[in-house]
């Protein structure tokens, strides 16, 4: 496997991702606050969940980071690159909007306790966290370690991986946004 362009597709995914992400928070106040008739949730609703989402996330890459950082003082990093593979498709669907039952827990749903301008320096300052984990496992060091994934029955995965994740669960809600949206064009 070439780990740096495996961590370079990542480093573009999570930019892609936040920059669309950044570019909801211009629409107009009726576009970010329009509940869609499913009973979903608003855009800015959904901005906020993404947000609180990324900062539980970041707790468990933080801790993977830094027990990667650790393990790689003790284990063979260059063995296990080469014998690490990355299932994408296992992933695909955390990207996609309603390809799968989403249970989330009640702290990932939004309150509306923060400013749409804090969500989104929150939102930008996680990107550059993501973003500097990477430059710290730079080498490949984040397959040194994994954490349990429950949602869609991932499993083991490791801290690029949890990466990737978080930048994928951003894209879902990009969908998301997107239908709420065209529901509102059309109404």
């Amino acid at each position: 496997m070439d780990i740096f362009r495996y961590i370079q597709e990542i480093r573009n995914h999570l930019s892609l991702s936040f920059n669309e992400v950044d570019g909801w928070f211009d629409k107009d106040g009726t576009t970010l606050n329009y509940q869609p008739s499913n009973g979903g949730w608003s855009v800015q609703q959904i901005l906020e969940h993404i947000y609180l989402t990324n900062f539980y996330l970041l707790i468990l890459i933080e801790k993977g980071s830094k027990k990667a950082m650790r393990n790689s003082l003790e284990l063979d990093l260059e063995s296990e690159i080469k014998n690490y593979s990355f299932n994408k498709e296992n992933f695909e669907k955390v990207g996609k909007y309603g390809a799968f039952d989403w249970i989330r827990p009640e702290h990932m749903e939004p309150k509306g306790e923060r400013s749409l301008r804090e969500i989104r320096n929150l939102i930008t300052q996680q990107y550059y966290q993501c973003q500097n984990y990477l430059d710290l496992m730079k080498n490949g060091e984040g397959v040194l370690y994994k954490t349990t994934m429950s949602v869609n029955n991932l499993g083991k995965i490791n801290v690029y991986e949890y990466i990737y994740f978080l930048s994928l669960h951003a894209q879902r809600h990009i969908t998301q946004m997107g239908n709420n949206q065209s529901e509102m064009i059309k109404n």
